[in-house]
């Protein structure tokens, strides 16, 4: 009888697999059919500008789900991501920069030559922004609440400046990317990344990975770690498990996605500015999370398609959509607690 009583109580808390056919996943299969359907669509039809504004839409996108992982299955607050959107968006404009002049980036204590090879520029930005989150990570996550928000946008703030003045990469004007960094494939060829279709369906791989790993990862016994510590990190302590590095390595894997997604919204534009990593981004990206949905997978996406949506064509109509917006947010906040997807989808089991 004990075990039967256990038994039930054991398949009440595990998770509830995820149905391709209900609700959820119909929404969420239909948000994706059309993110990678309309522009095909649109540039067979000689409409390429759709086109680069859907990539504009996935590298958001992808940028919130790193944000997302950290905000939303963390608790983790930061108000400081666009210094890793930021930073991927430098390492890939210098990389350029250097490959264009044939000049090394650094010759002391070893050379490190520029590189137009976008395996190259993906793997050095996500690094360098995951390096500086284990830095910032380590500091800011043994403090909470505001002191935490505040840590994080003060060290943004600090690479924002550094980069507003630094001349050598066009300090407050910007960094051109005058060469398009190629993809190697097989047999020594390259995939030509300046096709606006093309380029889509790399920024759209990499979104889908992006998704599919933090699904895989809040599904692992991690993620039970991570939730568990953002909603008792006492209860998670008296079990034997210190919540600090399960917070810190969930920051740095927000930072690297977020800083990989910068990296390919540098290549999309052609240039990088200190713009990509001030205050107003990150609270760009936060709106876009919870217009999404705080912690819910496709939120992100949901949210980057509605904000790039009013920008474009509410901006085109008047320069105040932003009340527009705040309007959205409000009545999100207020009648939507889930979000987009909440509403579309219903809530989750958890919720």
């Amino acid at each position: 009888m004990t075990n039967t009583t256990s038994m039930s109580k054991n398949a009440a808390l595990a998770p509830e697999a995820d149905r391709p056919f209900d609700r959820k996943g119909l929404v969420q299969m239909a948000l994706l059919g059309l993110l990678l359907l309309l522009p095909v669509v649109a540039y067979f039809s000689g409409h390429i500008y759709y086109v680069n504004l859907a990539s504009r839409i996935t590298i958001i996108a992808m940028a919130a789900v790193g944000l997302n992982l950290a905000i939303g299955y963390g608790g983790m607050v930061s108000f400081g991501h666009a210094a890793y959107f930021g930073l991927g968006g430098y390492v890939a404009g210098i990389s350029a920069y250097h490959a264009f002049d044939m000049t090394p980036f650094m010759t002391w204590p070893f050379s490190v030559p520029g590189s137009d090879n976008l395996l190259v520029i993906w793997l050095a930005a996500m690094l360098l922004c995951g390096l500086l989150a284990l830095v910032i990570g380590a500091i800011s996550l043994r403090t909470t609440g505001v002191y935490f928000i505040m840590i994080t946008l003060a060290f943004a703030q600090m690479i924002y400046y550094f980069a507003n003045s630094w001349p050598t990469y066009g300090g407050e004007d910007g960094l051109p990317i005058y060469i398009r960094n190629t993809l190697p494939l097989f047999n020594n060829n390259m995939l030509d990344s300046s096709d606006a279709l093309t380029y889509f369906l790399i920024c759209f791989t990499g979104l889908v990975l992006a998704m599919a790993i933090t699904s895989r990862m809040m599904k692992s016994r991690f993620g039970a770690a991570l939730t568990m510590a953002r909603l008792n990190d006492v209860r998670l302590a008296t079990a034997g498990l210190s919540p600090y590095p399960i917070r810190l390595v969930a920051f740095v894997i927000s930072a690297a996605i977020t800083g990989l997604a910068g990296a390919l919204y540098a290549d999309l534009n052609g240039f990088v500015s200190p713009t990509m990593l001030s205050w107003h981004f990150s609270g760009e990206l936060m709106v876009i999370v919870i217009l999404g949905g705080v912690g819910r997978l496709y939120g992100p996406l949901a949210g980057a398609v509605l904000f790039v949506m009013m920008e474009t064509f509410l901006g085109g109509v008047t320069q105040y959509w932003q009340l527009f917006l705040g309007l959205v947010l409000l009545g999100v906040v207020l009648f939507a607690k889930h979000g987009v997807m909440g509403w579309l989808a219903g809530r989750e089991r958890n919720e």
